[in-house]
């Protein structure tokens, strides 16, 4: 038996970084990058180790270069911590697995490390194989809060639910993580858009940009656990922009969001460290007419355009930095 599962990159639209902070956040599935992840049965529980994971280099700067991309760690241990936290999840409730073995493989196109989701989406993937490998079904609200888990419980990585949660819905979904609804049931609010509400969008990043998200964000959780006022101020901001833009796309007026998403960038700017390669990329957007900010935790910005023109502009403007830029082809929802 083999089984095979995909799951996309993801855009924060609007609202990050407050996912983690109880707040409010628009996000979108690109189907442009992806992680795959295969399954089948074998004598021994095996992991092969991808591309990513290689060990063999042609010269120090060649390593150099590959950390500089993907990090001093690949997907194996992303895999082996999914896999953990898939027999915890069953032994928890009690969930007799049968005895079978596999080998697992995974291959991904999302760019490491530039704000993305690609290590969610490869262990998305992952789980999702070992559900169906063991004909177990989870509810999409609790599966998003298992992938979670991996990475805080089991790798000790600051992250939130916004990107378990599109990855689990795909298509657009809006999701408020109100505080009360979290702490009684476990998981918010998650409500689906019609991608037809929303303006034209962009996305650019550069390669060289590659930092993880539990570097950029730990400072911040400390601020906020110790009840900072500015950090406190700008979650409640940035889940202020993500609800006033779910309003605006659902009258209509998706083309309106556009200062909302230039507010996001300027009130994280406020309270994160961001790169000059950030900042030059939204000013490059910025000067071309559209409005833009940061699609994650950084290495990658998502926009809004009003024509073509315009974003023959951005490319153009883009190009001279060796920035690439393309239009997302979002996901649809899954049933």
């Amino acid at each position: 038996m083999a089984c095979e599962a995909t799951a996309y990159a993801r855009a924060g639209l609007i609202g990050n970084p407050s996912d983690g902070y109880f707040g409010k956040t628009i996000s979108i599935l690109v189907r442009d990058f992806a992680a795959k992840v295969t399954l089948y049965e074998n004598p021994e529980l095996e992991i092969v180790p991808s591309f990513q994971d290689r060990m063999r280099y042609n010269s120090m700067q060649d390593l150099a270069q590959d950390v500089a991309n993907n990090g001093y760690y690949g997907g194996i241990r992303l895999m082996k911590a999914a896999i953990r936290k898939f027999h915890a999840y069953c032994e928890t409730r009690k969930i007799a697995l049968p005895e079978r073995n596999f080998s697992i493989r995974y291959r991904s196109t999302i760019p490491r490390r530039l704000g993305l989701a690609g290590s969610s989406a490869l262990v998305t993937a992952t789980i999702r194989c070992l559900m169906e490998f063991y004909d177990l079904e989870i509810s999409r609200e609790q599966l998003a809060n298992l992938i979670l888990s991996v990475e805080t419980e089991e790798l000790g990585i600051a992250a939130g639910l916004q990107d378990r949660v599109i990855q689990v819905y795909e298509g657009v979904v809006y999701m408020d993580f109100n505080k009360e609804l979290m702490e009684t049931r476990g998981y918010g609010h998650y409500e689906r858009l019609a991608p037809a509400l929303l303006p034209p969008l962009f996305i650019a990043y550069r390669e060289d940009l590659g930092e993880g998200s539990e570097t950029i964000h730990q400072t911040v959780r400390e601020r906020w656990l110790e009840g900072d006022p500015d950090v406190r101020a700008a979650m409640e901001d940035f889940a202020a922009y993500a609800e006033e833009a779910r309003d605006l796309l659902l009258a209509g007026r998706g083309r309106e969001i556009g200062p909302l998403m230039d507010k996001n960038f300027e009130r994280r700017c406020a309270i994160f460290k961001v790169a000059p390669e950030n900042i030059d990329m939204v000013r490059r957007a910025r000067a071309a007419g559209a409005h833009a900010k940061l699609a994650g935790s950084g290495g990658a910005i998502i926009g809004s355009y009003d024509d073509e023109d315009m974003f023959a502009r951005i490319e153009k403007a883009m190009a001279a930095s060796g920035v690439r830029v393309f239009k997302p082809q979002i996901v649809p929802a899954r049933p």
